[in-house]
């Protein structure tokens, strides 16, 4: 113990830059664990959270049997599913695609073009495509004035997936970006030069220099990726899924877009529902990105490549 305390003295200033981290995480992160037991209760502002009487698995039964719960549950899967298949790939092709560009001061600009999107919200994002391609937006009136029929895909049910998939693409896969660019940027230069004396091609540069040198930032991404699938947070953040979807559906394409997080939104602020069956959605959704967060890590390093624990 002499030692512990010797080590923590002599590595006190380590400590201290630590400190506001490990604050952040228990405040906010493990104190508000408590109030999972909602998901077991039958909440009354009078009692508060503590002395609420236990109702045991009520919650968990009563939102097993709504039609618009497992319409949520299959939408966040397929919306996940499809981010995974076409959100997950494109910053690592647009990281490769940048890295192989000569020009320095080009290579700056389009990084920096892809990047910005990352910093509009989705409530100024809405907005804008409500403009270009409502009903009444300047996509269609250009259509129509061609002679062509104008499709509003914001209330297509058969589209409006592809244009969540799309949309998030388009904002965040420059910042995604980032994390790969790194990876390469510690890439040996001596490695390009030995793979020209050998006669190889920029294709085959990729297959056996840059490739490689991505598989370890690729699996961590893809664990944490499937860590949250039932968040929806397939790209940058939470902001990305939940406010996302708030912000772009509306009541014509609920049957395709409708996902966990805007049910229990919905649920809980506007049909009155008590916080306990909210709470227990919340925790169904926790429990299978829990399975999936350790069968990834598991996969990943089946694989060979890193792995959380």
């Amino acid at each position: 113990m002499s030692q512990l305390r010797m080590s923590i003295w002599k590595n006190r200033y380590v400590y201290l830059l630590v400190l506001p981290t490990l604050a952040y995480f228990v405040i906010f992160k493990y104190v508000p664990i408590y109030g999972v037991s909602l998901a077991f209760k039958k909440f009354s502002y009078l009692k508060g959270i503590t002395h609420s009487p236990w109702v045991g698995l009520e919650n968990f039964r009563e939102i097993l049997v709504l039609p618009d719960f497992w319409r949520s549950v299959r939408n966040t899967v397929v919306l996940a599913g499809m981010r995974l298949v076409i959100f997950f790939p494109a910053p690592i092709l647009l990281a490769i695609l940048i890295n192989e560009m000569r020009f320095k001061k080009f290579k700056a600009f389009t990084q920096t073009v892809y990047t910005f999107p990352h910093f509009l919200s989705w409530v100024v994002i809405s907005g804008v495509m409500l403009d270009l391609l409502g009903g009444d937006g300047a996509v269609n009136a250009i259509l129509q004035s061609l002679g062509f029929e104008g499709k509003n895909i914001l209330v297509s049910n058969e589209h409006f997936r592809f244009f969540l998939v799309g949309s998030e693409v388009w904002k965040e896969a420059g910042w995604s970006t980032i994390i790969y660019l790194a990876a390469l940027s510690g890439i040996d230069p001596t490695q390009y030069e030995a793979a020209d004396i050998d006669g190889a091609n920029r294709l085959q540069k990729i297959q056996i220099i840059v490739w490689p040198a991505l598989i370890p930032a690729v699996s961590i991404l893809l664990i944490l990726f499937l860590g949250n699938v039932m968040n929806s947070t397939a790209g940058a953040g939470t902001e990305t899924g939940f406010m996302q979807v708030l912000n772009l559906y509306n009541p014509a394409v609920y049957e395709s877009a409708d996902i966990i997080d805007t049910f229990v939104y919905r649920r809980t602020f506007f049909m009155g529902a008590s916080f306990g069956t909210s709470t227990a959605i919340g925790l169904f959704k926790s429990v299978i990105n829990c399975v999936l967060l350790f069968c990834a890590n598991k996969f990943a390093r089946h694989l060979g490549g890193n792995a959380l624990i």
